[in-house]
């Protein structure tokens, strides 16, 4: 199948997009590649991530529905313990929740979004 579009970048809402950017490039090794009072631009090695400001953002819930979440990151590591160590050093935070923190860890972000921690291909 011809694709009719490629993937250019995954967006987060933040009310401080230049803290939850410092986040997401000291937890994925990006490079900051634009940076304003509205938009910051990380480049990865896949795809781009861009972090747009929103004044009134209201973090998710997480597992509730009052304000459900609208996307979450799955980040492939080597190791659960460490990387999660690492990502709380970052500023994340663990969830309460924890539906199989065997396969994966759920955290959040410095702006409330949960993300998940877990290891590509089975490898434990």
């Amino acid at each position: 199948m011809t694709a009719i579009a490629r993937l250019g970048a995954i967006s987060l809402d933040s009310r401080d997009p230049h803290r939850l950017g410092e986040f997401y490039r000291a937890l994925l090794g990006a490079e900051i590649r634009y940076e304003s009072d509205e938009l910051v631009v990380l480049a990865t090695a896949g795809v781009a991530l861009t972090i747009e400001h929103v004044a009134d953002h209201e973090p998710p819930d997480w597992p509730g529905n009052r304000t459900p979440k609208q996307m979450h990151l799955d980040l492939f590591v080597d190791d659960l313990d460490t990387a999660q160590a690492a990502a709380i050093a970052c500023g994340a935070v663990e969830a309460a929740v924890q539906p199989a923190p065997d396969r994966w860890r759920v955290l959040l972000d410095p702006s409330g979004h949960p993300f998940c921690l877990t290891v590509a291909g089975g490898r434990s």
